[in-house]
């Protein structure tokens, strides 16, 4: 979301950093809801003082025993109510469109963001390392990982046996390769918590529909998610083909105007079917709540543990002392991968269930928030680093930044078989575009000036510490020898039980 007051003052800005994200000017149907919203509170407002005064007054007429001003009087107080419900409707409506307007509309770059359309204006921003000069043809990493096998002779990276109960884009590993993702993963943990002060977080993995607004995935991307329902549906399906049984056949009704019998039958049904059910357990944990009002039925798998764990400060107010905060999960993430048919089918480039160790930070204000995206870069890089795996640092141009983002880094670790480098991790600073989304404030500190201040939006960052998929393609990518083995890293082997070489096909 964003700040209206600087919308009415500087449209002219707000116009021009959405036209480098590739839109056209979007202010005019904002600020034309805006004073539809403000005419009709306004409005609201007025007829709500009127009642409030003409309230007053009806008392004084009837204890002066005068009937023909306290009829009146009773007339325009119904009046004045019908005028607050019709401005209140008005007003809900406009707020409603505004809203949706806002909540589509992507975070504005900054200044030195480069502009351009898509990733062929990205820039370079450093590079590391040096890639591995082979004298043979390196091969892709899921050849190297199809050929090897368990002593049953399984194979230790599994696509087929994955597809066969989950689909296309997912991926069974066995083995060794199970233990070098685990083992990837527990060293960045180890590294992000032990040396650059992340405190790790277990979160939840499905969250409702008001996390991912808060986060930037809804309304804009929901075709992105794996969406599910709690496990009441049934219940709820259960007792409505109950209720249309027992109503339906009511003297008199019909779907388009139902008796006041129906709304009694109907209240008397769910009341009996709830109390049965929880007699039984099956409503054990379930707000009753969320059994019938369907915006609260809904849940997702994370895309991404930036999710919960940006979730964390919503509707808070954190003290100036607690910031900055930085948090770190390693966790499944789960992607429809919608609208990238033909890209990356092979291998484990990209599949819809992958894990990744998130790196959050949540800040006061912009001159920390780009303090913090350099930090939080620099420390994604040191997995690289530690891994000696060559990589780029991209800074992406306007048009291929994420929604949220006001500035963000790609690191791209270079890849043999590819002969080229591929994205590792995106770190990302968002302003308070997100916190506005979710009401996460901060309270300075007060002084003698303002021993009273006011709450402040906080600023969010995330990035990838990394993805711990994406690092074992480039580890066995970057470590094969000709024979198909591939040589442990010297900081992953102490995590390997001392494990200095997978073997190749037999």
């Amino acid at each position: 979301m964003f700040d209206l007051r600087a919308l009415r003052d500087t449209p002219e800005a707000f116009d021009a950093a959405w036209k480098t994200r590739g839109l056209s000017p979007q202010t005019p149907a904002i600020l034309a809801l805006d004073a539809q919203v403000r005419a009709a509170a306004t409005k609201r407002q007025e007829a709500e003082a009127a009642r409030n005064r003409d309230s007053k007054l009806i008392g004084k007429a009837k204890a002066a025993g005068d009937e023909v001003e306290f009829e009146r009087l009773r007339a325009e107080v119904a009046k004045a109510k019908e005028a607050m419900d019709a401005a209140s409707g008005e007003e809900d409506a406009a707020r409603a469109e505004l809203d949706a307007l806002l909540l589509g509309l992507p975070n504005l770059p900054m200044p030195d963001v480069p502009e351009g359309a898509d990733e062929e204006a990205n820039v370079e921003a450093a590079r590391w390392g040096e890639p591995r000069k082979f004298n043979y043809s390196p091969q892709p990493h899921d050849d190297l990982g199809a050929a090897m096998t368990t002593g049953q002779g399984l194979k230790l990276m599994d696509f087929e046996a994955a597809a066969a109960m989950s689909g296309a884009r997912f991926v069974a590993l066995r083995g060794p390769l199970a233990r070098l993702e685990r083992a990837l993963a527990t060293f960045m943990l180890d590294l992000q918590t032990g040396e650059h002060g992340y405190e790790e977080v277990s979160p939840p993995f499905l969250v409702r529909d008001q996390a991912l607004v808060g986060t930037g995935q809804l309304p804009k991307f929901e075709e992105d998610l794996f969406r599910t329902d709690p496990r009441d549906r049934s219940f709820r399906d259960a007792v409505s083909e109950w209720i249309a049984k027992s109503t339906s056949a009511l003297p008199g009704y019909s779907d388009e105007a139902p008796t006041l019998e129906y709304g009694h039958v109907e209240q008397l049904v769910r009341t009996t079917a709830e109390n049965a059910a929880k007699a039984f357990g099956l409503l054990d944990g379930i707000e009753t709540e969320a059994i019938w009002d369907p915006a609260k039925q809904r849940y997702s798998l994370i895309p991404t543990s930036e999710v919960p764990l940006t979730n964390l400060v919503r509707e808070q107010i954190l003290a100036a002392g607690q910031l900055p905060l930085r948090m770190t999960a390693h966790t499944p993430c789960f992607r429809s991968e919608a609208g990238s048919a033909g890209r990356d089918t092979k291998g484990m480039i990209r599949l819809h269930q992958f894990n990744k160790v998130e790196l959050v930070s949540i800040v006061r204000d912009e001159a920390e928030g780009l303090a913090e995206l350099e930090r939080m870069t620099g420390c994604a890089e040191e997995v690289l680093k530690r891994l000696e795996l060559p990589f780029r640092r991209m800074t992406l141009c306007t048009g291929d930044m994420g929604f949220g983002a006001r500035k963000t880094y790609d690191l791209e670790v270079w890849l043999p078989s590819q002969d080229t480098y591929r994205e590792i991790s995106s770190c990302s600073y968002c302003g308070d575009f997100q916190a506005r989304r979710m009401n996460a404030r901060w309270r300075p500190e007060p002084t003698d000036e303002i021993p009273k201040p006011k709450p402040e939006f906080v600023h969010t960052l995330n990035g990838s510490g990394l993805a711990v998929g994406r690092t074992l393609v480039a580890v066995l990518e970057n470590y094969q020898e000709e024979d198909g083995s591939v040589t442990v890293p010297d900081t992953l082997r102490p995590y390997m039980g001392g494990l200095d070489r997978i073997a190749g096909a037999a």
